[in-house]
């Protein structure tokens, strides 16, 4: 019968604690408002919060959806309703330090009241700006992703003052889900405009060409207005090169976007049980601004999102373990020290610290820097002192403790800690400047005639270090297409960087300098004659000539390349060549020829620039290559010889060059 009392009491115990616990987590965030002279006023109820032990007072952060396409990231904002309509009130609340789940968005449906606010009050409004950029597009969340939690982004984009158009219309979109991620990091639940803007396919956009930011033709005779087959482009290079590195993207199609004009959409996206648990780990989401005047830039802005546990009392150090190499030299000394605890139920009268030497060190330069127990060097004690002995080896060194008492820590009557434990410290200095290759070093511990406790390893290290290097080539191919632009022979000046005299497989960039290329041609020549119209002026046609100028400006870089040197005076090395186009300008001239007119006057020639086309990264050209360095390949002067090859022209050539890396 008891039994059977104390359980029903554990049970509504269980309950109770349930109840006043658990359910709250589950309570959604209560919205309040007040309306006076047209602004409206929020304000939240929400779940206490509850202290983690040891972290800082705990507190909610806030972010406010209006109903009607305004925001705010306040505690308690107000907001200006341009209609009376009724909307519905979003608040997502996010708890910090709090050992509780967030508080439930429940959407809060209002009537805003009065339409027009008093004028006082209105001047002096603070409604959220999302722009702090500069751009027509930027995002911000409400936090940081959390595996399995919500998250909200608002999307704002503009009509800024620079675009110097009244009215435009474009699609927006966002691009989520990166590719090097083998699973999806978001899933997108739900999406809210308030705008006009309908959805849209982003796929169609990719695949349409057309010359970016091209102006029309200021004359149309024989181009019908159309740009020539041979001339155009793609219209998002860079937008399809961004859709390659996610897997998800939506879009929105707007329109009459009045300038300075602000808008906004709302995404609530599901963070998936799957994502990235690595808090170190970096999640982006893209937005992308397409307006569809060609004289306005398309835009991108990119949103890095972060994503949201034994003492070992016998231990080797070494101080400094993280060295430069350039300043390391014959006399760089180190210094290293063994600590070491007596756990045992009893005391040691002898410890030995033995330690295993790296062959890079000099033992003759060891000295003994501290100790504890303090003692004598056993050279100079008397019989039965306490002293230590160092005994050295082929590569290891003994420190010998002999006649000491160390406590044990499970001893009866020992209290003190500190009492049991005890180091040895000392220096060392290298034979010669080592080789850039860490140096490790562990430790052995005997108490008396027990089995021995071996320490961590204590790992010297030498800093990267950059080596940069100046570099004087000749055969390296600036244009491999084989048409207006080769140029078999060049004598290029260019710099490379490196990791400072490695001594394993490493990897090394280079970079050259611009070349600069121009080139015309004739297109086409017309000889129909024709009548047309020029300064309200009747005029005959009897020969057209179409000209294309084209102006390159292409960078050479090696951005991958792998290097190995087999010694001081030999290294080896394969790699990727890229020519990289930054820069092109095409410049289309129709040049006309009249006849004379009745009165037999001719008129003079005219040139017209039909279109002028500019773009960035227009193309690129890979080279993959092999070579050769002998002479001081690590740091100093050395000569090259590179062997390359083109896959898409099948060309292959030898190159030279010497190179002084520093």
């Amino acid at each position: 019968m008891m039994r059977s009392l104390l359980l029903v009491l554990w049970c509504l115990g269980l309950t109770t604690v349930s109840a006043q616990v658990l359910p709250t987590d589950t309570v959604p965030a209560i919205v309040n408002y007040t309306t006076k002279d047209g602004i409206t006023q929020f304000s939240s109820e929400l779940r206490p919060l509850r202290q983690i032990a040891g972290a800082p007072a705990p507190f909610y952060t806030y972010f406010w959806e209006f109903g009607d396409g305004g925001f705010s990231f306040e505690k308690n904002p107000f907001h200006i309703y341009k209609s009376t309509d009724p909307v519905m009130v979003r608040l997502f609340a996010t708890n910090l330090y709090d050992d509780g789940k967030r508080p439930p968005t429940k959407p809060k449906p209002i009537k805003p009241g009065a339409s027009k606010p008093m004028l006082l009050l209105a001047s002096n409004s603070k409604e959220p700006t999302l722009f702090k950029m500069g751009g027509n597009i930027e995002m911000k969340s409400n936090c940081m992703p959390k595996p399995g939690d919500d998250m909200m982004v608002v999307f704002g984009y503009r009509n800024k003052a620079t675009n110097a158009q009244q009215n435009i219309s474009g699609t927006v979109a966002i691009l989520y889900n990166d590719r090097e991620f083998a699973n999806n990091n978001f899933v997108l639940q739900e999406s809210r405009a308030y705008n006009g803007e309908k959805k849209t396919d982003l796929k169609s956009m990719l695949n349409v060409a057309y010359l970016p930011g091209a102006k029309k033709p200021i004359y149309y005779a024989s181009i019908n207005n159309e740009l020539p087959a041979t001339n155009q482009a793609d219209a998002n290079i860079l937008l399809k090169d961004k859709a390659k590195d996610f897997k998800n993207h939506e879009s929105w199609r707007f329109e009459n976007l009045k300038q300075n004009e602000e808008r906004f959409l709302f995404m609530h996206f599901k963070t998936t049980p799957e994502m990235l648990k690595d808090t170190n780990a970096v999640v982006r989401i893209s937005a992308v601004f397409i307006p569809d005047n060609p004289l306005i830039e398309t835009e991108f802005f990119n949103m890095e999102l972060q994503i949201v546990a034994s003492h070992d009392p016998n231990k080797m150090v070494l101080k400094k373990s993280r060295m430069n190499y350039r300043l390391t030299g014959k006399n760089r000394e180190l210094s290293y020290k063994i600590r070491f605890q007596n756990t045992g139920k009893g005391p040691a009268k002898k410890v030995d610290v033995a330690v295993n030497i790296s062959e890079v060190f000099d033992p003759t330069t060891l000295k003994i820097t501290g100790t504890k127990p303090e003692v004598v060097n056993c050279d100079s004690a008397y019989t039965n002192q306490s002293c230590i002995k160092t005994i050295m080896g082929k590569d290891s060194v003994h420190f010998v403790f002999s006649n000491i008492y160390l406590p044990g820590l499970d001893q009866k009557g020992v209290n003190d800690a500190d009492s049991t434990m005890g180091f040895v410290a000392y220096t060392i200095k290298f034979k010669e400047k080592p080789k850039k290759l860490p140096i490790k070093s562990g430790a052995a511990i005997v108490f008396d005639k027990n089995e021995p406790i071996y320490t961590n390893r204590a790992v010297g290290r030498f800093k990267m270090g950059l080596s940069p290097a100046l570099i004087l080539g000749y055969g390296f191919p600036f244009k491999t297409d084989n048409k207006n632009y080769l140029n078999n022979k060049n004598m290029v000046i260019g710099a490379s960087l490196a990791p400072y005299s490695p001594y394993k497989i490493y990897w090394q960039v280079e970079l050259y300098l611009n070349s600069f290329k121009e080139s015309s041609f004739l297109v086409e020549s017309d000889t129909k004659r024709r009548d047309t119209i020029i300064n309200q002026k009747p005029q005959f046609i009897v020969k057209k000539d179409y000209t294309r100028t084209e102006k390159i400006t292409t960078i050479n870089a090696v951005p991958l390349q792998v290097r190995y040197n087999l010694n001081t005076f030999i290294g080896v090395g394969a790699g990727t060549l890229v020519s990289l186009d930054l820069y092109q300008k095409a410049t289309d001239v129709l040049d006309y020829t009249f006849s004379p007119n009745a009165a037999g006057v001719a008129e003079p020639n005219l040139q017209v620039i039909a279109n002028e086309a500019k773009k960035n990264f227009a193309d690129a050209r890979v080279s993959f290559f092999t070579d050769v360095q002998l002479g001081l390949v690590r740091v100093g002067p050395s000569i090259g010889f590179r062997y390359l090859y083109d896959p898409k022209t099948n060309n292959n050539r030898m190159a030279t060059y010497v190179t002084w890396k520093f």
